[in-house]
C-alpha cells in the first residue's frame, strides 16, 4: 500500500480544512509514494513511541499531537526532538497529524466522546457549512455533515453533574475526574470539546447548555464557569483523546486488511493521580 492511499483515507475521514489556522496538520515527515505495511496510531509523539515504532518496524506513524508544531531552523541532535524525528527520519518513518481537523470531523473525536456519554441530537457548536468545506477540498466528492468545532446534545433524561462526571469517568477509562459546579445540579443539555478547550465555554452557554465536558481547563476558565453558571467535567486531557486513537486504528485497519494497525502499547498519560 502506496502511504498516498493511507492519507486520501485520513483527509477523507478528517479533511484538513477543518483544522484550526493555528494548526499543523496533514503528512509532515514522508514520502507519499512510499510503501506501508506497518501503520502506529497515537496521541502524541513521544520518545517511548518513537522507539517502539522503530523496533517493530513502522512504516507509519499518526499522532494525533503534531510534532514540528512550530516553525524550525534547524533539525539536530542538540535537541530531544530533533534527535527523535531523525531516528524516524533515518528509519524511513513517515508521520502524519490529523489534530483539530480529527476533532471536528463529523465522526471525530467530539462526536464520539458525545455518543459515548449517552448524547442525543449531537450537533457542532460551531459548524462548519458543508458548501463551504467542500469549496476548500481539492476533491468535491467528500461529503462531511454535521462537521465543525466542538458538539452539544442532551442526555435521555436529567442527571445530576456528579452522576454525569460518574458516566464521562467511566466511559473515557479515566483515573480521576474534576468539576465545577454543584454535585447535585441536574444538567441535561451537555457541551463537549476535547483537549484543552474550555474556550468553548461560551459556545456552550450560547447552546444553553447546563455544562461542557472538557479535558482540562485553567484556573480562570474554571472562575468564568463559575460565574457563567456552565458547569465543567474535566477528566483530563488524554482521556478524552486516547480513546478516539485507538478506534482510529481500528478504522484503518479495517479500510488496510492487508495492514498491520495498532495504537501504541507504550503510551501513557503523564499525568499522575494519588489520593490520600
Amino acid at each position: 500500500m502506496q502511504l498516498s492511499a493511507v492519507i486520501d483515507v485520513l483527509t477523507a475521514f478528517a479533511p484538513l480544512p477543518l483544522a484550526e489556522e493555528w494548526d499543523n496538520v496533514g503528512l509532515l515527515i514522508g514520502d507519499r509514494s512510499q510503501t506501508v505495511e506497518k501503520i502506529l496510531t497515537c496521541l502524541t509523539l513521544t520518545e517511548d513511541v518513537a522507539h517502539e515504532a522503530v523496533d517493530q518496524g513502522v512504516d507509519l506513524i499518526v499522532t494525533h499531537h503534531p510534532v514540528l508544531f512550530r516553525a524550525v531552523k534547524r533539525l539536530t541532535t542538540d535537541t530531544p526532538e530533533g534527535t527523535m524525528l531523525l531516528r524516524l527520519m533515518r528509519a524511513g518513518i513517515a508521520v502524519y497529524s490529523p489534530h483539530t481537523a480529527f476533532d471536528s470531523a463529523s465522526g471525530g473525536i467530539n462526536f464520539q466522546i458525545s455518543k459515548a456519554i449517552g448524547l442525543e441530537e449531537i450537533a457542532p457548536l460551531r459548524p462548519v457549512p458543508e458548501t463551504e468545506l467542500l469549496e476548500s477540498m481539492p476533491s468535491k466528492t467528500v461529503s462531511t455533515p454535521s462537521a465543525g468545532g466542538g458538539r452539544f446534545g442532551r442526555l435521555p433524561a436529567p442527571m445530576s453533574l456528579s452522576q454525569l462526571a460518574e458516566v464521562v469517568q467511566q466511559q473515557l477509562r479515566a483515573t480521576m475526574t474534576q468539576f465545577v459546579g454543584n454535585r447535585e445540579r441536574q444538567v441535561q443539555r451537555v457541551a463537549v470539546a476535547c483537549g484543552a478547550a474550555a474556550e468553548y465555554l461560551k459556545d456552550a452557554r450560547a447552546a444553553n447548555c447546563d455544562v461542557l465536558v472538557t479535558g482540562e481547563a485553567r484556573f480562570h476558565y474554571c472562575l468564568e464557569a463559575r460565574t457563567i453558571g456552565v458547569s465543567l467535567i474535566l477528566p483530563g486531557h488524554y482521556a478524552t483523546e486516547r480513546p478516539a486513537v485507538e478506534a482510529l486504528a481500528m478504522f484503518l485497519q479495517t479500510e488496510f486488511p492487508d495492514c498491520k494497525v495498532w495504537a501504541s502499547r507504550h503510551e501513557t498519560d503523564p499525568l499522575q493521580w494519588q489520593t490520600y
